[in-house]
């Protein structure tokens, strides 16, 4: 019996040895790339046949050693569906399979956000016809080593019950596409919101690269598991050098007791992400606590305490009691104290943090933290005393180098795609100068792979309050400049959305404008935002030339708006802008030699106003070479 038993187990893991399978970028539901070869991959057996099947044609070829294998379909014209069988000691069949234009779509989070939290879903839901266009989102996932398959998922029809979890920015661009060429259009969908560039692009680029090479050298070949547990030893050693405590020794109930005496604690700032104060690649449990003074007058009545946002959850203790808890890292903490709480003479506000990745911590302006009792307010800004609870052992996606383009991108590099659509750049602000030269790196990287020769459309950031202008520095703007710089490039292509953007929003709602306005480049139809070309200076006057025939306006005939100058001094100031002979002369009565003009040189630009006669707005942009804030700032990453 032992021995039927143990010859059946045998063939049961042989025959599944042998079964046929590709990667999960194969689905029912999929659009193949027409008017090319139709590369189809997978993996078997070593040395066993293999044959694929689509419409009139079949190809065979045989498994090699390390049982992976490949054929070469013919190419061929839009249409479908069609289905597509994948014979070995087993067959596969893929139904419902269209050939149209397939475009890779990716970035952070404007281009991960979902169609059901953008403004228009309910009219998507509600038209009687759904475009031909399937989707499929590559889940979020990251290695240390190129994959040669993602984590598990599937190509949808786009339907009532599906578009909702499509990327917006895609869905509002493949529309357009299809509605104009009648070509079925396929959406890979592999982004990942609050990402760096860095972590999309190859390794291999890396080495290749001047700028980069040296950094690059210090990524050690290890798979995830071994780099897991190697940085995870790394960090606690360096962070409890830091704050020199042991991590195993915290206790919550001694924190939040009024007689623990917390003077050896590290000093943290707050409001400010820890990251910013050496605490780089923290993710993890970490607390932050303060002692405070109330008077009798103070305890006449309830107080409100304010902590501005927190990255990521919090429970909030005063004298240790939970007087608040929340989870989204966006949303300001304003928990209301009970009288019953407070106390004559010393308070203790405690605050548990837990940062599950990206920044951590306290983040806001200082005058959004604050205690306001019943007699006065009182500024909560400053030093706390800080400690660490726990380290995640997980590594975070932005923590080191291509972890995310080796198991997003690289095991979709042989499906044959049409273009390119990318929006990103927010995550990148602190470093936007060096973007100079990440960005072109990644265009290059993906063009190796994927084709030399494919356009590659992206988002130029859109309006947004952050802090710095010309005489400040404004990393937003300089991250903007990059990409405008990054049209240079050969077959590139930028959307300007300063007039879709929301000021108090990252992650603006119009994505039909957006996803609209990259299908107008892909089309090649003629609609799209003139960029600066050249300037010249005679005189107090600066004259600013366009790269377009598109005539030139003011929207709603006002003023030029956004419009700086400056001289020598490099010092920037508002300037009169009038439009003349479709080029934009540009004076200041308090610049007598100029030398330099800026347009729209603000994180929140959406005052600016120069548009074509089309509707489409001008890009940001400067003429000068003067040193940006953010020159100095480097990618680096480490194992503590």
């Amino acid at each position: 019996m032992k021995k039927s038993i143990s010859v059946f187990l045998l063939l049961t893991i042989q025959l599944l040895m042998a079964n046929v399978s590709l990667p999960y970028i194969f689905s029912d539901n999929m659009v193949l790339q027409r008017n090319s070869k139709i590369p189809v991959w997978g993996f078997a057996s070593p040395h066993e046949k293999v044959s694929v099947s689509f419409k009139n044609q079949t190809k065979s070829t045989v498994a090699d050693q390390n049982g992976n294998w490949k054929v070469d379909l013919d190419q061929e014209k839009e249409g479908g569906p069609f289905t597509l069988t994948i014979k070995g000691n087993n067959e596969i069949i893929f139904k419902n399979v269209l050939v149209g234009d397939v475009w890779l779509c990716s970035g952070q989070s404007n281009m991960e956000w979902a169609l059901s939290s953008s403004e228009g879903y309910k009219e998507e839901l509600n038209q009687k016809e759904f475009p031909l266009i399937r989707h499929i989102k590559i889940e979020r996932k990251i290695n240390s080593l190129p994959q040669n398959n993602l984590a598990k998922t599937e190509w949808n029809v786009a339907n009532a019950s599906t578009i909702g979890d499509f990327s917006a920015v895609a869905y509002f661009f493949a529309k357009k596409m299809y509605h104009e060429r009648q070509v079925p259009i396929g959406i890979i969908n592999s982004s990942w919101g609050g990402t760096v560039i860095e972590a999309w692009i190859p390794k291999n680029a890396f080495e290749q690269s001047p700028y980069f090479k040296e950094m690059i050298a210090n990524m050690p070949q290890i798979d995830i598991e071994s780099l897991q547990q190697k940085n995870f030893e790394a960090k606690t050693v360096f962070f409890e050098k830091k704050l020199n405590a042991k991590i195993a020794d915290f206790n919550q109930e001694q924190f939040l007791s009024a007689a623990y005496n917390a003077s050896a604690l590290k000093d943290l700032y707050v409001p400010k992400a820890w990251e910013q104060q050496g605490f780089e690649g923290l993710d993890g449990v970490a607390w932050v606590r303060k002692t405070i003074v109330l008077s009798d007058e103070d305890l006449t009545g309830n107080a409100v305490l304010y902590l501005g946002k927190i990255d990521d959850e919090d429970l909030t203790y005063f004298n240790g009691k939970l007087v608040g808890q929340m989870k989204q890292w966006s949303d300001d903490r304003i928990y209301t104290i009970p009288k019953e709480i407070l106390k004559k003479g010393e308070n203790i506000i405690a605050v548990k943090v837990n940062d599950t990745g990206g920044g951590g911590g306290l983040w806001s302006n200082d005058d959004e933290v604050k205690l306001v009792t019943a007699q006065k307010s009182i500024p909560l800004a400053g030093n706390w005393k800080f400690a660490v609870e726990k380290i995640y052992a997980a590594i975070n996606q932005n923590e080191f180098p291509s972890l995310i383009y080796n198991a997003m991108i690289h095991p979709i590099e042989d499906f044959k795609i049409s273009g390119m659509l990318w929006y990103q750049g927010e995550s990148n602000a602190e470093r936007a100068y060096e973007y100079n030269q990440s960005f072109p790196l990644l265009i290059n990287s993906w063009r190796q792979k994927f084709g030399e020769s494919l356009p590659f459309y992206f988002v130029q950031l859109a309006t947004f309050s952050t802090k710095g202008d010309s005489n400040e520095g404004c990393d937003w703007c300089e991250v903007r400049d990059a990409q405008l710089n990054t049209t240079k490039m050969k077959n590139t292509g930028m959307v300007v959305t300063t007039d879709v953007g929301n000021p108090n929003d990252i992650h603006p709602r119009n994505k039909k404008t957006v996803g609209e306005r990259l299908a107008n480049l892909a089309l090649n139809n003629g609609l799209k935002s003139p960029i600066y070309q050249k300037s010249t200076v005679k005189g107090n006057k600066i004259t600013i030339s366009f790269n377009t025939k598109e005539k030139l306006v003011s929207k709603n005939n006002e003023i030029l708006k956004g419009f700086e100058i400056a001289g020598n001094d490099q010092k920037f100031y508002p300037a009169k802008a009038e439009i003349k002979k479709n080029k934009i002369v540009v004076t200041c009565e308090k610049v007598s030699n100029p030398v330099a003009v800026r347009y729209g040189w603000k994180g929140d630009d959406s005052e600016i106003n120069l548009f074509t006669e089309k509707g489409l707005p001008i890009a940001p942009f400067r003429t000068d070479s003067f040193k940006l804030s953010t020159e100095n700032k480097k990618y680096q990453f480490e194992l503590k």
